[in-house]
């Protein structure tokens, strides 16, 4: 089966990736203010500190805004997919597919959460499925 893009890993963003392997939804968090972000940087946008850890978040949000993708095709996606923006429970916000619905029928709002879906023995990707309230 043919396999989406590769995303991009590098020092900011690895603890990212590893977490995914592992099953959890790491975010970074700001040592100084105690800001959450994503995606992952190396520095806080809000107190510019270049000191960071991260957060185990619970996985649970709900769509935020989203968009249904139709074309151009994307090797290794079926037309057509949907990508949304996800309001974490702990206040900040991710991208990522939503599957387990057909796109027409996702709406803002809709709670969601996440699933990681192994790609290969290298990375796994965190998608988001609607959760029943």
């Amino acid at each position: 089966m043919a396999q989406p893009p590769r995303p991009t890993m590098n020092q900011d963003s690895a603890f990212f990736w590893e977490g995914t392997l592992a099953g959890e939804l790491r975010i970074q968090r700001c040592s100084e203010c105690g800001r959450l972000r994503h995606p992952p940087g190396p520095m806080c946008p809000t107190c510019n500190s270049l000191e960071w850890d991260s957060v185990v978040a619970s996985g649970r949000g709900e769509v935020y805004s989203f968009i249904v993708h139709h074309h151009p095709p994307v090797y290794g996606l079926e037309t057509p997919f949907a990508v949304a923006v996800v309001a974490l429970e702990e206040g900040t916000r991710i991208v990522g597919n939503v599957v387990g619905r057909d796109p027409s029928e996702i709406e803002v709002g809709m709670p969601v959460e996440v699933r990681f879906v192994p790609v290969d023995g290298e990375w796994t990707l965190p998608q988001w499925q609607p959760r029943e309230e």
